[in-house]
């Protein structure tokens, strides 16, 4: 599975949480589906942060963040415009984004930020808790480009 691109494993992923997503609706209602929906891939992002920095040894920092970036890139899926990279800062944004197409395509882009956007932030936590992420737009809510901004937190 691991061989398998990111992009591939939400499509696949969310074919059956949609479905999960339309049950909890019916039975509990839609602010419910979204909770659960967006507590149950935050969990999953924590946990796939901590298996790759498992693999490191030592704390990552942004230069291997960079380094496992091309997983999220994998065919094509992101089109990304680099700003600026050092092992304190990561700053780029994404002008393409296939994984919101592909959710729209899949009539789910409603809750496509529960099912990959808000997945980003939580990777953090994972993969090194002292990397903090800010982006104040996304493609998939509408704007024409994510902004991604990612700090090493300040060692007092």
């Amino acid at each position: 599975m691991n061989d398998l691109p990111i992009l591939e494993r939400r499509r696949i992923e969310a074919m059956i949480l949609k479905h999960v997503f339309d049950v909890i609706s019916e039975r509990a209602g839609r602010a419910e589906a979204e909770a659960v929906i967006g507590e149950t891939c935050s969990r999953s992002a924590i946990e796939q942060g901590r298996a790759l920095a498992a693999g490191l040894d030592h704390a990552p920092d942004l230069v291997d963040y960079a380094a496992i970036l091309p997983n999220w890139t994998k065919e094509d899926a992101l089109e990304i415009e680099p700003l600026e990279m050092s092992s304190e800062k990561m700053d780029f944004n994404v002008t393409r984004c296939r994984y919101a197409e592909m959710y729209r395509e899949m009539g789910i882009g409603d809750i496509g930020h529960l099912l990959s956007c808000n997945r980003d932030g939580d990777f953090c936590i994972g993969y090194n808790p002292e990397i903090e992420m800010t982006r104040t737009q996304t493609i998939m809510k509408g704007a024409t480009h994510c902004d991604f901004r990612y700090r090493m937190k300040k060692k007092d």
